[in-house]
């Protein structure tokens, strides 16, 4: 099966319905701000979340917080895949208080 790309304005409209996020049709980001304890529980339940998809961001330790950059690299930039686990990281970090 296939996976296509998503185009720029498929992407914007995607943002407009993920605000905490930005990109283009190469990738997604988003950094998530939290304390310590907080971001374990988070990154740990991206991870189950990633591994329920079986579609992985790229997560990074920044300062105070985690940043996660999507992208589907078979497609070559940003699919329906991405956008939905951007959805998911939002809902996840949203019921943690973030």
């Amino acid at each position: 099966m296939s996976i296509n790309e998503l185009n720029d304005e498929q992407v914007r409209s995607a943002l407009a319905l993920l605000p905490s996020w930005v990109g283009s049709a190469g990738r997604l980001e988003r950094t998530v701000l939290a304390a310590p304890p907080q971001t374990e529980l988070l990154r740990a339940q991206v991870a189950q979340a990633a591994e329920e998809a079986d579609h992985h961001p790229v997560v990074e330790d920044v300062d105070g917080g985690t940043h996660f950059a999507l992208w589907t690299h078979s497609a070559g930039g940003v699919t329906a895949k991405d956008t939905a686990l951007a959805a998911r990281i939002d809902a996840i970090a949203t019921s943690l208080g973030l």
